[in-house]
């Protein structure tokens, strides 16, 4: 059972605070709700009874959002070159609630947008989850949204430069010590 006041996370949405709780008459049927105030004015109704079934949780900590930060800063997980199982993979772990996975969806598809670029499906996820992570870090950090955002962003170009540009620069070694110029002697 959650408090007004109390910061929570509602999955596939992000995280807010319970503004109020509020009986409702909908459809003929009496129910009280949690009135959840999300990022950008929007309000989110989910009945009290249903919140820990649909995976309505309490924000993490300031430790646990160090931790989460630690994982955009890790080299991303093997994913799928199917786009279809990638995207099913992907989502399940948005719906799962779960912030590690979600971050690790950031991470992955991020990673994924400066090598490759993404599909219209899946950047519209990348920017899903980013907004969840970021929603989630703003209340733990008890920062602004767009130092979170820059936070964010920077720990992923770190790590894209770290573990991706360093696989780079030894694949252009390889290839020049392996470049046998030619002087016009030699027969082809």
């Amino acid at each position: 059972m959650f408090n007004v006041g109390d910061k929570i996370v509602y999955p596939m949405h992000g995280a807010g605070t319970i503004d109020s709780i509020e009986e409702k008459d909908i459809l003929g049927e009496k129910q009280a709700y949690y009135i959840i105030k999300m990022p950008g004015e929007v309000k989110v109704m989910v009945p009290t009874a249903k919140a820990e079934e649909i995976g309505v949780r309490s924000i993490i900590d300031k430790e646990h959002a160090g931790k989460v930060l630690k994982i955009l800063e890790e080299n991303e997980t093997e994913m799928s070159n199917n786009w279809n199982k990638r995207y099913r993979d992907n989502m399940e772990k948005m719906k799962s609630g779960d912030i590690y996975e979600v971050a690790d969806v950031v991470r992955n598809l991020a990673f994924k947008q400066k090598e490759k670029g993404l599909s219209t499906g899946e950047k519209k996820m990348l920017n899903n989850a980013k907004q969840i992570l970021v929603s989630e870090l703003v209340l733990a950090e008890h920062a602004s949204q767009e130092d979170v955002e820059r936070l964010v962003d920077n720990k992923i170009d770190m790590s894209f430069e770290e573990y991706k540009n360093a696989n780079d620069i030894n694949v252009e070694h390889d290839i020049v010590k392996k470049f046998i110029p030619y002087d016009g002697t030699q027969n082809v």
